[in-house]
Formats: structure tokens, sequence, C-alpha cells
């Protein structure tokens, strides 16, 4: 016999939020499982922070950076990525996290969780149409740059340690590799 998992719903897992349960927990919801996230080591800590600073100058009032922030992705995840770049919908997000189709690209920073982040969040990704997704190998100080979702799989991977990027949603913008790597 086989060992069902149960899985969760976002209204589930905001129910137990508001009930408290999940107090003094860091964790996010991927796929329908309660999933603990990895403590942040202070250079994933100070990466993420530098570059949603940065982030912040180059796109001005184009976008929001959410970091470290939920967005909602269907009725089965809500992830915490490391930095969203969403829509800048104001008091919109009193009522609801960022959805997918709120969503400019999402960036991980990735020491301890690099098997989740290149495994289980690009498939969550790219299943939810999240048409850009970078995780920052900071133990290689290499960026690994998602492109193209189709049938839950990204059909674009590119892994750059320098130069600049456009992003898909800012083709007019050249983002400096080496701010978002830390190099």
């Amino acid at each position: 016999m086989v060992a069902a998992i149960a899985k969760f719903k976002v209204d589930d897992y905001h129910r137990m939020i508001d009930a408290g349960i999940l107090d003094g927990r860091n964790v996010e919801l991927l796929a329908g499982v309660i999933t603990e996230m990895a403590p942040q080591g202070t250079s994933h800590a100070y990466y993420s922070d530098e570059s949603g600073d940065y982030l912040s100058e180059v796109l001005g009032d184009r976008a929001k950076i959410r970091e470290a922030k939920p967005i909602t992705l269907g009725d089965s995840s809500e992830p915490e990525p490391d930095i969203a770049i969403v829509q800048p919908l104001g008091s919109v997000y009193l009522q609801q996290h960022p959805y997918a189709g709120n969503v400019f690209w999402l960036i991980e920073y990735s020491d301890s969780s690099l098997a989740k982040d290149l495994g289980t969040k690009t498939k969550i990704y790219a299943s939810a149409g999240i048409q850009e997704y970078w995780v920052v190998n900071i133990q290689e100080g290499v960026l690994i740059v998602f492109r193209s979702p189709n049938d839950g799989e990204y059909r674009s991977e590119q892994t750059l340690s320098g130069g600049a990027i456009s992003p898909v949603a800012f083709p007019d913008l050249s983002i400096s590799v080496s701010r978002i790597i830390g190099k």
C-alpha cells in the first residue's frame, strides 16, 4: 500500500495561518505541501537585499519589488520567493497576494535550497506561467535564467556569470548580472 500525502489548498493554508497553527514556523505552500523554508544565511540575506535595492532603482515606479513575501499561484501553491518583481497595484495587495498574472519575474537566492529552487519551484513557477525565473547559485556565483514556460517546464535555460540581461517584461532595460549575483 502506498502512503497518501494530505494536500492542502491555499484557502486551507490561510485558515491555518489565521488560526495561529503556523506561528513561529518559516513555511510556504508548494504544490499542496506545507514546506519548511531554510533559514537565510548572511550571504543570502545580503545579496537579496542589495539586489532588491538595485532593482528598485532601475525599475522605478514601473514595478513593485516584494522581498520574501508570498505570491499566490493557483489553489495549491503560495511560495515566498526572495524577490518578486510585480505589477505596482498598491492597495490591491491588502486584499490578495500577487497572482501569477501580476508577476513580471521572480528571483531566488540559493545556497542550501538549490535543489528545491531548481526542481520543485521551477516546476511550480513554469506551471503557473511565470514568464521568467532567475536562480542565483550563491556557491558558484552564477545566475540561472529560466524563460518560456510551456507545459510545466521552462523551454529556455541560460547560465550567466557577468554582463547584462534584459528582462522579458522590460526589454528596454539592462540589468547588471554582477549586481544581481554580488560580484
